[in-house]
């Protein structure tokens, strides 16, 4: 553990990144007041965890780590509600006490469209990418993390961040592609087909 660091410190080298970091919180969780609880808990735990900073590194890459670990950690929090939940449920009889769609909601909520971020077509594409693409994506073209940053944010390889990174761009590529030709803007023969069996 280093020195102690001031909340001033904190400030200038960490709350600068709380735009970003609610954007990604964004797409990750695709509901706003998830976004903004799960960065209030991110800085909350950044300010605690402060003295751990190796001073010098990337910051906004560090602040992403402690975002992305309390994403998978709410995410496990809420699958172990719902199959508890689901456990409590009547089989028969009465029925639930709460509806089929609030359940279905408790499970997913509804997505909110951040379309000051990017073009509502570019982030219905996005977001329907399974996540870890999606989370690699978006650390690597929209905030800029290099290969070895995302790594730790992820804490996956870096040669499955290569990975991740290429077959996310070309889903994505095919998504945009067929959503084009749809609408027109493209015309079916001068699309160029993708190898590797991509269409």
């Amino acid at each position: 553990m280093g020195r102690k660091r001031t909340q001033r410190e904190f400030e200038e080298q960490a709350l600068v990144h709380i735009d970003a970091l609610y954007a990604f919180a964004a797409r990750l969780c695709r509901n706003e007041r998830d976004a903004e609880d799960l960065v209030q808990e991110t800085l909350l735990r950044a300010y605690r965890f402060f003295d751990h900073y190796e001073e010098g590194t990337h910051c906004k890459a560090w602040l992403f780590k402690i975002l992305h670990n309390n994403f998978i950690n709410r995410y496990r929090r809420r699958q172990r509600d719902f199959a508890l939940y689901g456990a409590l449920l009547p089989n028969e009889g009465a029925g639930a006490t709460v509806s089929h769609q609030a359940a279905e909601a408790a499970h997913d909520p509804e997505r909110a469209i951040f379309s000051e971020f990017l073009s509502v077509d570019v982030q219905r594409a996005l977001d329907a990418l399974p996540e870890e693409f999606r989370t690699t994506v978006i650390l690597s073209d929209l905030e800029e993390l290099s290969y070895r940053e995302i790594a730790d944010v992820t804490e996956v390889p870096i040669g499955t961040v290569m990975s991740r990174l290429y077959r996310g761009r070309r889903l994505l590529q095919v998504a945009l592609r067929r959503y084009a030709i749809e609408q027109g803007v493209i015309k079916e023969a001068d699309v160029i087909p993708l190898r590797r069996g991509i269409t």
